[in-house]
């Protein structure tokens, strides 16, 4: 598959502010409102268009922008992954989610951004972030750390999970394991939800690449009351 978008060795992609613009994207949280930007090499998924004609055109539509100049039997295979790894986002909770199809030098990556809304975890002494951070760890498998981002304090955690290709896109009819890198960021908010953001890849070279670009996405995040009014969360 062809992959024309050029990706340099360091994305340099700094928001000039919290609010909206064409690349804006929004969770709602009862009364808050969570914003970020997203670049541009990035394309929503639709996740939540219930019109399956519909869907199908815009997946077409997003192929092409993925794939510009591409052969059309390869943003038919763009299209087919994507609608085949819809219902796995779904079933993480996720709001939004994007995906970019680019390329390091001549080498091909993709990754895909989603963000979700959860329950945060009851705790006696009002520490959320302590909690996630705990819970993670209690896990394993993966790098937990407690940071913070410009909106409040967040947890990260880095590691890698085992993703699967569909048989439907296999020679063989089996699904085909892919190791598969990931980092989450937990951003718990005043009213006992939790806003998670992933960025994933299945293709080490762009690794370092979207880590740099995922880093400046949840910088941008912007909490609002809902009433416009900014609203940031005070450390512990």
């Amino acid at each position: 598959m062809t992959a024309p978008t050029e990706l340099p060795d360091r994305l340099e992609f700094v928001p000039t502010g919290p609010a909206p613009g064409a690349n804006t994207a929004t969770v709602r949280s009862d009364t808050i409102h969570v914003r970020w930007v997203m670049p541009e090499i990035f394309h929503d998924i639709p996740l939540h268009e219930e019109d399956e004609d519909e869907v199908v055109r815009l997946l077409e539509e997003l192929a092409e922008k993925a794939l510009p100049g591409a052969e059309p039997e390869d943003c038919l295979k763009l299209a087919v992954v994507i609608a085949l790894g819809m219902d796995d986002l779904l079933a993480d909770g996720a709001e939004f989610a994007a995906v970019c199809v680019a390329a390091i030098g001549e080498d091909p990556c993709s990754a895909t951004v989603f963000a979700s809304l959860t329950d945060s975890p009851e705790t006696q002494d009002g520490d959320t972030i302590a909690a996630i951070a705990s819970g993670l760890r209690r896990l394993g498998g993966a790098e937990v750390t407690e940071i913070q981002l410009p909106c409040g304090p967040a947890v990260s955690c880095i590691g890698t999970r085992e993703d699967r290709i569909s048989g439907q896109l296999t020679e063989s009819g089996a699904d085909l394991p892919v190791p598969t890198s990931y980092v989450r960021v937990y951003l718990p908010l005043p009213n006992m939800s939790t806003v998670v953001m992933e960025m994933s890849t299945p293709t080490p070279v762009g690794w370092d690449t979207f880590c740099t670009v995922f880093g400046n996405v949840v910088s941008s995040i912007r909490l609002f009351h809902a009433d416009g009014s900014p609203l940031i969360i005070e450390p512990e």
